[in-house]
């Protein structure tokens, strides 16, 4: 399911118009990315949880070459299901 389809099925379900829809969803997508820049946790309880992780530089090795290398810290994004999202797809 792409974005559009996912707005199609809420406004069916809510009876809310496609674009009320799509303009919450756009809220929804752009707050959880602010907090989760700010290093905050963003939790739908149950749901879906993101979170800000962060990997401290490290040496690695070139597969090819096998020279070793320093690789740069880094900044990534965490996305937890919640416990009814589990228990909904352990279900099916």
């Amino acid at each position: 399911m792409n974005k559009a389809e996912l707005v199609g099925a809420i406004s069916a379900r809510t009876g809310e118009s496609r674009a009320t829809v799509e303009a919450v969803i756009n809220s929804l997508e752009k707050t959880v990315t602010e907090q989760v820049i700010l290093g905050e946790k963003v939790a739908i309880t149950g749901f879906v949880s993101f979170e800000q992780t962060s990997r401290e530089a490290r040496t690695g090795r070139n597969p090819r070459t096998g020279e070793t290398i320093q690789i740069a810290p880094t900044k990534g994004c965490k996305v937890t299901a919640g416990a009814r999202l589990k228990a909904a797809v352990k279900g099916t």
